[in-house]
C-alpha cells in the first residue's frame, strides 16, 4: 500500500519548494513543462489528494451548509430538507445535516461542532426545546462571529438574521373560514403548547376566523396535545366531553389521530365532523378518508432558504448584504375526502 503523502513530502523527494509543487499540480505556466510533468507523474505515483479542508481554511470557504432540523419523522422537514439540498448541490454546494430532535441541547452541540470551519453557513429551524426555554444565545454567539444564518419555519425575532416562513395566520383563518361555510358551528382547535410560534400563529387564526363571522370563541373547543406524545385517551375524552363538528389540527399527525379516534367512537367523517390538518404528507394522502390538508411546500421553502444562505455567504463582502429578509411562503389548502367540498 502507498504512503499517503502531502505537498512537503513532493517537495522533499523531488528537492523543490512546497510553492513549486502546488503550482505545478495547478498546472500553472510559471513552472516548466519539464519540472511540472515531473510532478505531477510524481503525485499520480503515489496517489496524492489535496487536503480539501486545508484548502477551505486557507480560502474561507467549505462550501458546505449545515442544515439543522428539529425531527426527520415529519413529512414537512423532509421536503425542506430535500428542497435545500437540490438548490445548493445545483450551486456547488454540500449539505451537512444534523437533528435536534427537539433537543436544545443538541441543537447547540450541533451548531458548535459545524460553526468551527467546516461550514460556510447554517440553515435552521428551532427546536422545541430551544422555543420553550425561549434561550437563543447560540445563534446569537453564530451571527456574531459572520457566520450567514438563515431560520426556517419556527424562527424567532430575537435574532438578526434570513428567515423563511409560512402564512401561518392566513392559512388557518382561511381553513377555518371553509370550515364555518360548511355550516359547522363548533369547530375545535387542537394544537401544540404554546410556546411553539407557528401553532401561536394557526391559533391566531383561527380566533380571527371565529371574530369575523361573529361566531363565540370557545376556549372548552381547544385540545392541546404534547407535540412528541401519542394521547388517544385525551383525544377520546375531548370528544366525549365536548360537542365538535369539526376539527382544524395544526399538524398531520394530529388530525389522522383524531380521525381515527372519532372514527372508532361511531363519528362519520365528514358527515358528522370535518376534519384539516397541516402538512401534506403521505399520512394525509392515505388516510381514510384522505384528509384535506394545508400544503406547506417545504421543497420550495428549503430551496428559498439555501438561495438566502448562499446570497449572503457569497456577498458577504457587500454592505447590502448586512440586510436581513423574511420571505413568506403562500401555503395552499388542499380539499379532499375529511370535508365537505
Amino acid at each position: 500500500m502507498k504512503k499517503k503523502i502531502t505537498l512537503k513530502h513532493i517537495a522533499r523527494e523531488l528537492d523543490v519548494s512546497i510553492s513549486t509543487v502546488s503550482k505545478a499540480l495547478k498546472n500553472s505556466e510559471e513552472i516548466s513543462a519539464d519540472t511540472k510533468e515531473k510532478i505531477q507523474a510524481f503525485a499520480k505515483l503515489y496517489n496524492y489528494k489535496p487536503n480539501n479542508i486545508a484548502v477551505s481554511l486557507k480560502n474561507k470557504s467549505t462550501k458546505n451548509i449545515g442544515v439543522v432540523i428539529p425531527d426527520i419523522v415529519h413529512h414537512f422537514f423532509t421536503t425542506v430538507f430535500r428542497g435545500i439540498e437540490i438548490y445548493a448541490n445545483a450551486k456547488g454546494y454540500n449539505v451537512i445535516a444534523c437533528i435536534s430532535d427537539e433537543s436544545f441541547a443538541k441543537e447547540v452541540l450541533s451548531m458548535e461542532m459545524l460553526s468551527n470551519g467546516s461550514v460556510d453557513g447554517f440553515i435552521m429551524s428551532l427546536s422545541a426545546e430551544t422555543e420553550q426555554k425561549n434561550d437563543f444565545n447560540h445563534l446569537k454567539e453564530v451571527a456574531a462571529q459572520g457566520i450567514p444564518l438563515v431560520l426556517f419555519d419556527r424562527v424567532t425575532d430575537e435574532v438578526k438574521c434570513d428567515k423563511v416562513i409560512l402564512n401561518d395566520k392566513e392559512i388557518a383563518y382561511k381553513a377555518v373560514i371553509k370550515l364555518i361555510d360548511e355550516g359547522r358551528q363548533r369547530i375545535a382547535l387542537v394544537t401544540t403548547e404554546s410556546y411553539f410560534n407557528v401553532s401561536e400563529k394557526r391559533s391566531a387564526g383561527y380566533s380571527a376566523a371565529h371574530l369575523d363571522r361573529k361566531m363565540p370563541i370557545d376556549e372548552d373547543l381547544c385540545l392541546i396535545l404534547h407535540h412528541k406524545e401519542v394521547n388517544l385517551e385525551a383525544i377520546k375524552d375531548f370528544f366525549e366531553k365536548q360537542q365538535v363538528d369539526a376539527v382544524l389540527c395544526v399538524n398531520e399527525l394530529f388530525a389522522v389521530q383524531c380521525m381515527g379516534v372519532a372514527q372508532k367512537m361511531g363519528f362519520q367523517i365528514p358527515k358528522d365532523i370535518s376534519f384539516i390538518g397541516f402538512t401534506d404528507g403521505i399520512l394525509s394522502q392515505n388516510s381514510q378518508p384522505a384528509l384535506t390538508t394545508v400544503a406547506q411546500h417545504g421543497e420550495k421553502m428549503g430551496a428559498v432558504a439555501a438561495e438566502l444562505l448562499i446570497n449572503k455567504i457569497e456577498d458577504e463582502a457587500e454592505e447590502e448584504s448586512i440586510d436581513c429578509r423574511t420571505e413568506i411562503i403562500e401555503a395552499t389548502l388542499i380539499e379532499r375526502d375529511s370535508t365537505i367540498n
